[in-house]
């Protein structure tokens, strides 16, 4: 496994292995890997010839400070895990390599973008499609693999592709969970251990929530998640929308998608935690 820093370097590297009609894999992150990462990592070995991952924390896609300085930074055990996992190439580039010039671009992709998170965290999104277009247009790739708990970032990202005609396969991967339910995230580390006994509450909610379908309304059902998270006093529900999976527009009946998502953040403590379920 090499473990590169320069864009130019990386290129070169791969440059010469499409040459030969390698397909190429890319799995972006931003390091402070778990099992949720490995799943995605697992996936690209197996299904292309060379494994690129990337290991940057992004500053444009943070629109609070204090949450970017406390991000986890672990490149050295993170690259442990990447070579036992059969990955190629570990990029880990500099802030400097990244952004040696502001990046002024402006997204403008829809309602996608626009709502849930990209009402929550504005700029967001436009950060979000910043650096993982510059990781497309250095590595290339075939394919690329994104994590489904980051379910409004995947069709921010299929917006973007599709805007800017890149030709690269997105691939969606399932939400890997804790035997309690809680989803795999760099952020639980974060929690103390008092948090992380009552964090899975979150998807115990959302489970149960599918139970009620489509007895309840959407409405009750979304006032039942709500209201049971909101019970514990450290947790507070940021926002629960139940939304068509395709276009992330808000539903009033069940009847209104085939494809209706529940997409959560809920603080724990201080730490904000993202989750979702299928209803269907």
């Amino acid at each position: 496994m090499e473990i590169v820093n320069s864009i130019n370097e990386l290129k070169s590297y791969l440059a010469e292995l499409k040459r030969d009609n390698k397909t190429v894999g890319l799995v972006p992150t931003m390091g402070a890997l778990h099992d949720g990462h490995l799943s995605l990592v697992h996936r690209c070995v197996n299904e292309n010839d060379v494994c690129v991952v990337s290991v940057f924390v992004n500053p444009t896609q943070f629109n609070d400070k204090h949450d970017l300085e406390t991000y986890p930074r672990t490149l050295e055990a993170d690259c442990a895990l990447l070579e036992s996992a059969g990955c190629d190439f570990v990029f880990a580039p500099s802030v400097e390599e990244m952004y040696p010039e502001p990046d002024t671009r402006v997204f403008h992709l829809g309602r996608v973008a626009e709502v849930m998170e990209g009402a929550k965290r504005p700029g967001h999104f436009n950060g979000v499609a910043q650096v993982v277009s510059k990781l497309f247009y250095i590595v290339e790739p075939d394919n690329a693999y994104f994590g489904e708990k980051d379910f409004q970032q995947i069709a921010v990202i299929r917006a973007m592709v599709k805007q800017l005609n890149i030709p690269v396969r997105i691939h969606a991967c399932p939400i890997v969970r804790e035997a309690d339910g809680l989803a795999l995230s760099s952020r639980n580390t974060r929690l103390t251990p008092e948090l992380r006994q009552k964090a899975p509450l979150i998807a115990c909610t959302l489970k149960e929530s599918t139970t009620f379908v489509p007895e309840k309304s959407v409405q009750e059902v979304i006032d039942f998640v709500v209201n049971k998270i909101n019970s514990d006093p450290d947790m507070e529900v940021e926002y629960y929308e139940i939304v068509d999976g395709n276009t992330l527009e808000s539903i009033k009946s069940w009847a209104d998608t085939d494809y209706p998502v529940g997409c959560i953040t809920v603080y724990c403590g201080e730490v904000r935690l993202i989750d979702n379920i299928k209803y269907k």
